[in-house]
């Protein structure tokens, strides 16, 4: 089981720019595809972005397309998601977590596996 610890999150106005951390124990940490979701309150946990286990490959959810930017630093065990132009439909409680190599490319929740504890992001219009 792989231990998350997201940070970054905050309150910032429509139209700027977050930069969201999650730092990852394991010592295997570059064997694991990244994600990121995000879930608002009364809502299911959605999809935000995705990263292979070399960062040479991502995808998205649409509504994040050329706004987001998910990347990782293996050597550091962490994972990034650069959020820029960001939309008061942005607000919600962001997650990181893993999947293995089979399951790359799902958007599904129950596709992966450890989850850290969420930072807060709220967007003012």
């Amino acid at each position: 089981q792989v231990q998350l610890v997201e940070s970054g999150g905050g309150l910032v106005q429509a139209g700027g720019s977050l930069r969201l951390s999650c730092a990852a124990s394991a010592r295997t940490f570059s064997s694991y595809p990244m994600g990121w979701f995000r879930q608002a309150p009364g809502k299911e946990r959605e999809f935000v972005a995705a990263i292979s286990t070399t960062g040479g490959d991502t995808y998205y959810t649409d509504s994040v397309e050329g706004r987001f930017t998910i990347s990782r630093d293996n050597a550091k065990n962490m994972v990034f998601l650069q959020m820029n132009s960001l939309k008061s439909e942005d607000t919600a409680t962001y997650y990181c977590a893993t999947t293995d190599v089979r399951r790359y490319g799902s958007r599904h929740p129950d596709d992966f596996g450890s989850w850290g504890q969420g930072t807060q992001v709220t967007i003012s219009s």
